[in-house]
């Protein structure tokens, strides 16, 4: 029986991006059109990913020893009984498993082509910017306005690419399916590949009469206002993803747009969790009899009582005054109390501690 497992050279706890790049690693080394490849062991190899490149083909393999899922018969040794042809008949079904969509992946590497689909092509780039805000804004939530220089949406055409009533035409290169064909033979048979007409960019038609502003894009570089919706608690380095607010595309969807935001340092409070800390420094009397203070908040003041004999360092909790949670609720304002203790006395404070000293304290 087969152990697809050695043959990859990993280990059975190994991650699913581990046995990707195993296979990727040897599939390049052993491909049979390479010089120095083996046929034989590059199916192997192929045969190997297809089980523990799929969840359900490698929860069978670990239980049974064997595959049920999408194979042929069982191999006289008790293993699967793989026909490499029965592989790649079931190529399709298994793009859409878990573990199929990294297999066409990895074949486009070594076949130097692309299986992604017409539709899928038809999608504007995904837009990445920084945005810096202040402590408060990224404790409790705001909103700003971000103007951007991307592609967008054309406003005289409204994205036809086509004057008012402006005729249109099936596209002569390709029949008006919006993609082209393009046959590439490999070792394993002739593949067919997809990809989105040149000319008429996937939309099957062309414009008789184009939009003078767009020229019959559809799209056009512009200025435009995006408004950034910043949820409360967001932390440092945290990234806001907005869909299809990127760059569009002509006859598609737009990219994203990817926040990345960046919470300025405060000159009082610093965050922990849900909770904001700061720090409160009082004379040693006060800490030794206790004083009751007023204190700023980020969101306006409190009032506190310091007890008699408090430590340094000791951290008193204001509850609720801390991050909102989005579970409800805020987490705490925790003060972290620093005694300021005198660096010259005068000869009345020198006495008094002589008799604070006679009684232990």
């Amino acid at each position: 029986m087969k152990n697809y497992y050695e043959i990859l050279g990993v280990s059975t706890s190994a991650s699913g991006e581990e046995i990707k790049k195993a296979y990727r690693r040897l599939a390049h080394k052993h491909h049979p059109d390479k010089q120095g490849g083996d046929e034989n062991r590059f199916k192997e190899i192929n045969e190997a990913y297809y089980v523990l490149g799929d969840d359900k083909r490698k929860r069978e393999f670990d239980h049974y020893g064997r595959v049920f899922s999408g194979v042929g018969p069982a191999s006289p040794e008790g293993g699967a009984g793989f026909d490499f042809e029965d592989i790649w008949r079931n190529f399709s079904d298994a793009r859409g498993s878990s573990g199929g969509g990294d297999f066409s992946d990895v074949f486009g590497d070594i076949f130097g082509f692309s299986s992604t689909s017409s539709s899928r092509a038809r999608r504007g780039s995904d837009i990445s910017i920084d945005l810096e805000i202040p402590f408060s804004e990224a404790i409790f939530g705001t909103t700003r306005n971000v103007l951007l220089r991307k592609t967008g949406v054309c406003d005289s055409c409204g994205g036809s690419g086509a004057r008012t009533e402006s005729k249109k035409i099936r596209c002569m290169v390709c029949s008006g399916s919006g993609t082209v064909r393009e046959s590439r033979k490999s070792f394993f048979g002739t593949f067919i590949h997809l990809s989105e007409c040149s000319r008429c960019r996937g939309a099957g038609e062309t414009i008789q009469d184009p939009c003078l502003k767009c020229r019959g894009d559809g799209v056009l570089k512009k200025g435009e206002t995006v408004e950034v919706q910043i949820p409360s608690g967001i932390r440092d380095s945290e990234m806001i993803r907005m869909v299809e607010a990127g760059e569009a595309r002509a006859h598609g969807v737009a990219g994203d747009l990817y926040v990345k935001i960046h919470v300025l340092p405060h000159p009082q409070f610093e965050r922990e969790d849900s909770n904001i800390i700061t720090t409160l420094e009082i004379p040693l009397s006060a800490a030794l009899l206790g004083v009751d203070r007023v204190l700023d908040t980020i969101d306006g003041t409190v009032k506190i009582k310091i007890p008699a004999g408090v430590d340094f360092g000791e951290i008193l909790r204001v509850k609720s005054r801390g991050v909102p949670r989005a579970s409800g609720g805020r987490g705490d304002l925790l003060i972290k109390v620093l005694i300021r203790n005198p660096k010259k006395l005068s000869k009345k404070a020198k006495a008094l501690i002589e008799e604070l000293k006679k009684e232990g304290v």
